[in-house]
């Protein structure tokens, strides 16, 4: 049987409010353009504190090695159950990376309190907590709703989404706060990658989170004399 392929979704807050409105998120949260990194005043219009942080990134060359090193000395995933600190879901999809991201950074952390009850967000949450990664990725490659999610949004946005054109090397991550760690959650991974302890002030736009986070991948290109890297983030927050 052909794997499942979908449209890339666009890294853009309407199209992920549209998204995470569909699955069940309290109209409470909304995510929001981050425009730097680096300058307090950009930030200044997302309410306090950032819940998630997603991020659309190239995956250069220094980031692929770092990747491949890291994965490699690490065992397949096992974590299941009421106790895991994080729900990470093992990406069997195409170009589902994006449905993913928002999946990670809405089902973990503080957001899971605005996920509305008996919503299919609420569902796909209580399903995947008692299950392995293998059956917990089974479960969303053969979930009805999380399909129509992803679908009623997929040209949705400001570019137009070729559905017979390949990736282009672009990986979407979450950046979660759970249990007082800083968590990057990727599809392609071999699991959820604790990153650092966050103090109970630091948000996930913090500066030590952001240093920990979406910084250390940008560091890797530059230390190796990379060009500039294009890249979106949009961060999770209360509505203001």
């Amino acid at each position: 049987m052909e794997k499942k392929t979908w449209v890339m979704l666009e890294n853009n807050p309407d199209v992920m409010n549209q998204l995470a409105t569909k699955l069940g998120l309290s109209s409470e949260l909304q995510f929001y353009d981050v425009y730097s990194l680096d300058e307090p005043e950009q930030l200044a219009h997302i309410p306090r504190p950032a819940l998630a942080l997603l991020v659309i990134i190239p995956l250069t060359p220094a980031w692929d090695r770092s990747r491949k090193a890291e994965d490699a000395s690490k065992e397949p995933y096992t974590g299941s159950g009421p106790d895991e600190p994080v729900i990470w879901f093992k990406q069997t999809i195409g170009h589902a990376c994006g449905s993913i991201g928002v999946l990670h950074s809405l089902i973990n952390g503080p957001a899971v309190d605005f996920i509305k009850r008996d919503s299919d967000l609420a569902v796909i949450r209580s399903l995947a907590i008692p299950l392995d990664m293998t059956k917990r990725a089974e479960m969303l490659y053969n979930s009805e709703p999380f399909e129509l999610a992803h679908k009623s949004v997929e040209q949705a946005g400001d570019s137009y989404a070729d559905p017979t054109g390949e990736r282009d090397g672009g990986h979407f991550v979450s950046f979660v706060k759970s249990g007082g760690e800083l968590w990057e959650l990727e599809g392609s991974r071999k699991g959820p990658l604790k990153r650092g302890s966050l103090a109970d002030d630091e948000d996930i736009l913090s500066p030590r989170a952001l240093d920990m986070g979406i910084k250390r991948i940008i560091n890797l290109n530059a230390d190796e004399g990379g060009e500039s890297l294009c890249f979106s983030c949009i961060a999770l927050a209360h509505r203001s």
